[in-house]
């Protein structure tokens, strides 16, 4: 009886263990980025200034300030309408980034992060504008 219960423990334990790890996974990206639309999107930050991206990989948009760098991404969070990630990027920082994908035209988008020892913060809506010139 008493060996029946520590092995009843144990699976418990691996259990909770295996759910756990369910919930973050390494991975490199997020399923809703899936259902945008390649092609030039525009990126509005709150204070009106914007900037203008070429998305031929929607993936990209998990690490825009630390883009083209090769990083390790952890999946946080995946659902079909969004989901959160962190990356490292050894010798050049880190980051976690939200996103939001409220139609394959427009998405919400919050990073922050250190990169070369400094920190950066921004919230983004984003447009998809037309093709890529």
């Amino acid at each position: 009886m008493k060996k029946l219960r520590a092995l009843a423990t144990a699976v418990a334990l691996l259990a909770s263990l295996a759910a756990g790890s369910a919930m973050m996974r390494a991975d490199n990206g997020l399923t809703a980025l899936g259902k945008i639309e390649r092609g030039e999107w525009t990126l509005r930050a709150a204070d009106g200034s914007s900037r203008s991206i070429c998305v031929t990989d929607p993936q990209m948009l998990l690490q825009l300030h630390h883009r083209g760098a090769a990083c390790t991404r952890f999946v946080v969070e995946d659902g079909s309408l969004g989901g959160r990630i962190t990356y490292s990027c050894p010798g050049i920082g880190n980051g976690a980034t939200r996103v939001v994908v409220e139609t394959p035209r427009l998405i919400r988008l919050e990073s922050q992060g250190i990169s070369r020892g400094l920190p950066f913060s921004f919230e983004y809506e984003g447009r998809r504008t037309g093709p890529c010139r």
